[in-house]
């Protein structure tokens, strides 16, 4: 974030914000315009609650990225974190390229996979997160520019390091806590093939 030309008159649109943490960090950071999209009622909630306990100014919608009911150029800035591996992906670029202004910035932080990755291998990781599709960083560059993005630019963060924040919710079905610890098994047996990118781009 700080290289982006932040100002507090910037418009910010968080896609796939969960219970709205890196909004939040935002809203508090830059005192900038942020809006936090989800598809989930409980992550909308749970952001909505995030930020009345803050008391920061952001506004919380639930609905698709891949259709939303808001203006064209209405945002300087669009964040993505993990989001557009589950949804159809140029659908959903095309809409954050209209929702852009002229010269907007975009940044997805996104699941990339090596070339050589086996086939077998790629349906089991696939499946079992419910991606929509498992890209190569030659991929997602490849769709990118498909919508019209430009000055596209790849990083790998190695910086992250912390644990992630759980805002726990009072009932929690036992599956689930299942589901997470095959999640854990899934990132030790496949860290090697389990990566991620940083992608930004501009309008």
């Amino acid at each position: 974030m700080r290289a982006e030309n932040i100002q507090q008159t910037s418009h910010i649109l968080d896609v796939g914000c969960g219970t709205g943490q890196t909004a939040a960090y935002l809203a508090a950071s830059y005192q900038a315009n942020v809006t936090a999209l989800d598809s989930h009622p409980l992550m909308v909630a749970k952001a909505r609650q995030r930020m009345h306990k803050a008391r920061l100014p952001v506004q919380v919608i639930q609905g698709s990225i891949e259709q939303l009911p808001l203006p064209d150029q209405s945002f300087d800035l669009i964040i993505a974190e993990s989001v557009l591996a589950f949804v159809p992906q140029q659908r959903a670029l095309q809409e954050i390229y209209r929702l852009l202004k002229p010269c907007g910035r975009f940044i997805a932080i996104e699941c990339t996979i090596p070339p050589s990755l086996p086939i077998l291998l790629a349906k089991t990781i696939q499946q079992f997160y419910g991606f929509e599709a498992l890209l190569t960083k030659k991929e997602w560059v490849d769709k990118l520019q498909q919508a019209g993005f430009q000055a596209i630019r790849i990083q790998k963060n190695k910086t992250i390091s912390s644990p992630p924040e759980f805002q726990l919710s009072k009932d929690i079905e036992p599956a689930l806590y299942q589901v997470m610890e095959q999640h854990m098994r899934m990132n030790e047996k496949y860290e090697n093939s389990l990566d991620y990118r940083i992608y930004s781009c501009t309008k």
